[in-house]
């Protein structure tokens, strides 16, 4: 269908609201940009490329408030009534001094400050009906935490919470027009005279809370934020904090219980939440949509827009787009989801992504390890009216078996998670450009435990990130091994730690974390390509020593290249196939994989063609539940087209304070930055999520990110300098 015509497309419907991802699929495939007559007018697009190229637009696609659509608050459609939120109402560069404001209170390492806090709110409202045996998942949890991590970090007193977040939900789970919605925007009136309390008493006398660094805060001519300027930001960040992660949350617990399977494994293997908390925030994300206002004549997605229009950016929309995300209905809690969007792209990004990441995964870790058996009653769920711009559960009745309340434990260390200098005790060659290198702690102290399919990550003194599998003995207290394939033609991180490891060399290293835990199962079928064998020979250790029924079949090139061969025949013994390929061939799939016990469980590792093979044979013959995964993954896989080993040392000038700093070849640019730049706002660290575009004032920046398209490049009006270097001698930045 033409996108001239227009359509009756409404994301506030009753279709829409029944499934807002078959809706956005049914207009992407009939019509992905179209206008439509609803609202008095407006444009909508579906695919997560026009909805990342609008997002990242602010110079034609405006966040500011307009005459154009009527009055209000201008990034939803229709318009609405409330306070001008600061800075997602605002275009650069006005919004800019506010990020500025906000940023430092919200980077990674300031949130990590945070977790103890969050962890001990965690506990405590989890505490308040554990012993019961019965709650309303969101009126017990994911909206009491929330509300009081957000608003004890700002700084508010603890009989504020409750009257403070109240309004906030009430606004997004009532329909509009209700009086439950009236007495919401009555509450946020209420809000907003309180804030100003809090800021006059802050001014007074500072402490160490959010608000009062607010209202320590400086433009970068030295002059103080109003009280007004503040009312907004602040109100800002306990809307985005309160009722967001509230949502997500409410919408995760609803999946796993109908999921049990699901629920299972992040049950059984807690690191699994790491990776599953990006797919959950792709699959159920908070802010359904956002809208701009059009600028300029544009043309998107063959659709021509006109100065004063108005645009819908669906994020549920992009997130489901099937040309980024395959199989898009299907929640994976291995999928690579980074390049979700629920967190906006650009400089509208979300601050408070962090922030948001960890009070979820506090909540969910209290239910999985809490409450494991929580029933969901399905006839007792509410859902918000409409699900336009947010999503999420008003009720979510549950019951369990009663649990006692939290008491204070200690016991071993779970991981190293800040990185942690571990030395090199011996290295030996496991099999041709193969080496196994056994790492521990300077002291020899014990390193913390793991479990078969765990891996670690290294930093390498180049700055790459890379992650290992653990194929020692878990027994093994003091030393963790890992093995290394050297790769010539590839990005440089094999053939710089081939170099290195030395015995007594040191590398910075955190984990352990296992997304491909070895789960109970009555038998088991190893398949392993290559250096895939690592995680495998530990699993195969553990079924050996439980005496569980197991089978391992290990293909290589050749027999020279197939590391740890005798070990593990000296573990699997009868049970071991080994399969060079220039003697044996690929292995015969079809054969194995149809010829399994009913209950036997699948896990391969190995190179990706293998892997694609393999879940292709299991979806054929029905296996897909039984099959784990292990897909070679970098930390930062967006560096693919550059040989860091050439990168070369420069200069970059920051214009805002005049400083200007050396980026050693075995730095990254963001690294030097955080030393001497404070609240910088980045994210991914990885080049794919937007939110450390930085304008680049002079010099030709090195683009190593995903997100700039080819003009965009050439132009060398921004970088992401998360990734990015630069081609000359001298940058200068707008920093």
């Amino acid at each position: 269908m033409s996108a001239d015509f227009d359509l009756e497309f409404d994301h506030h419907s009753d279709a829409a609201n029944a499934d807002p991802v078959a809706y956005y699929a049914a207009f992407r495939e009939r019509c992905p940009v179209g206008r439509s007559t609803a609202h008095g007018g407006f444009h909508y697009t579906t695919r997560h490329a026009d909805v990342a190229r609008i997002a990242r637009d602010d110079a034609l696609f405006s966040s500011a408030r307009s005459e154009h659509g009527g009055t209000g608050v201008g990034i939803v459609i229709p318009k609405g009534p409330g306070l001008e939120q600061y800075p997602i109402e605002l275009d650069p560069p006005r919004a800019t001094e506010y990020r500025a404001l906000i940023n430092p209170l919200l980077t990674p390492d300031a949130v990590a400050h945070l977790v103890p806090m969050i962890e001990r709110h965690a506990a405590r409202v989890v505490d308040d009906f554990i012993e019961l045996g019965s709650c309303d998942l969101v009126r017990d949890l994911t909206n009491p935490l929330p509300a009081a991590v957000t608003l004890d970090w700002l700084g508010f007193p603890e009989e504020d919470w409750a009257k403070l977040a109240g309004p906030i939900h009430d606004i997004f789970a009532a329909p509009a027009g209700s009086e439950r919605a009236l007495r919401g925007a009555a509450g946020l009136t209420s809000m907003d005279q309180r804030i100003r309390d809090l800021v006059a008493e802050r001014r007074r006398a500072p402490r160490a809370d959010a608000v009062s660094a607010l209202v320590a805060g400086r433009r970068a001519d030295g002059s103080a934020f109003g009280d007004d300027e503040l009312v907004s930001v602040v109100g800002l960040l306990i809307a985005g904090g309160v009722d967001t992660t509230t949502s997500l949350t409410g919408s995760t617990l609803v999946h796993l219980a109908r999921h049990p399977e699901q629920r299972r494994r992040l049950i059984d293997s807690p690191d699994l939440l790491d990776g599953a908390t990006e797919e959950f925030l792709r699959a159920f994300a908070p802010s359904q949509s956002m809208a701009r206002t059009v600028t300029g004549d544009v043309e998107v997605g063959g659709c021509p827009m006109r100065a004063g229009d108005r645009v819908l950016i669906p994020w549920v929309a992009a997130n489901h787009d099937p040309a980024v995300f395959p199989d898009p209905e299907r929640i994976r809690l291995d999928r690579d989801a980074s390049r979700h969007l629920s967190f906006g792209i650009g400089s509208h990004r979300c601050a408070g992504a962090h922030l948001a990441r960890a009070m979820f995964r506090a909540m969910t870790a209290q239910v999985l390890t809490r409450l494991p058996d929580y029933r969901v009653f399905e006839e007792g769920l509410v859902p918000y009216p409409t699900r336009g711009n947010q999503s999420g559960w008003d009720a979510v009745p549950a019951v369990f078996t009663p649990g006692p309340r939290a008491t204070a434990t200690t016991g071993p260390v779970r991981a190293l998670t800040t990185p942690t200098a571990l030395r090199v005790t011996a290295v030996r060659t496991a099999a041709e450009n193969i080496v196994a290198v056994d790492l521990a702690l300077p002291d020899g102290g014990e390193l913390p435990v793991w479990r078969p399919g765990a891996h670690i990550e290294l930093r390498l003194p180049s700055g790459r990130l890379r992650q290992y599998s653990l194929c020692g003995d878990p027994a093994d207290a003091t030393t963790w091994r890992i093995g290394v394939l050297r790769e010539p033609l590839g990005r440089g991180g094999s053939v710089e730690l081939h170099e290195l490891a030395g015995p007594g060399a040191t590398f910075a290293v955190r984990g352990p974390r296992n997304h491909f835990p070895l789960t109970e199962a009555p038998s088991y079928l190893f398949l392993a390509g290559g250096i895939g064998i690592t995680p495998i020979l530990a699993m195969v250790r553990e079924a050996a020593g439980q005496g569980t029924p197991f089978t391992v079949v290990y293909g290589g090139r050749t027999r020279s290249t197939m590391a740890f061969a005798d070990e593990l025949s000296a573990v699997a013994g009868a049970a071991l196939t080994l399969l060079p390929q220039d003697e044996a061939g690929l292995p015969d799939l079809p054969r194995l994989l149809g010829a399994l016990a009913p209950d036997t469980a699948v896990f391969a590792c190995g190179p990706a063609p293998m892997l694609a093979a393999v879940e292709r044979e299991c979806a054929r013959l029905g296996l897909s539940d039984r099959l784990h995964l292990e897909r070679f993954t970098a930390g930062d896989d967006l560096e693919t087209a550059f040989d860091a080993s050439e990168n070369r040392s420069f200069e970059v000038r920051l214009a805002r304070t005049g400083a200007t700093l050396t980026v050693p070849a075995d730095r990254r640019l963001i690294e030097v930055l955080r030393d001497a730049v404070s609240g910088l706002s980045y994210d991914c660290e990885k080049g794919y999520c937007g939110a450390c575009e930085t304008r680049v004032l002079a010099g030709t920046p090195e683009h190593r990110d995903s997100v700039l398209g080819e003009e965009e490049r050439l132009a060398g009006r921004t970088m992401m300098i998360c990734v990015g270097r630069c081609r000359g001698d001298r940058l200068v930045l707008d920093l």
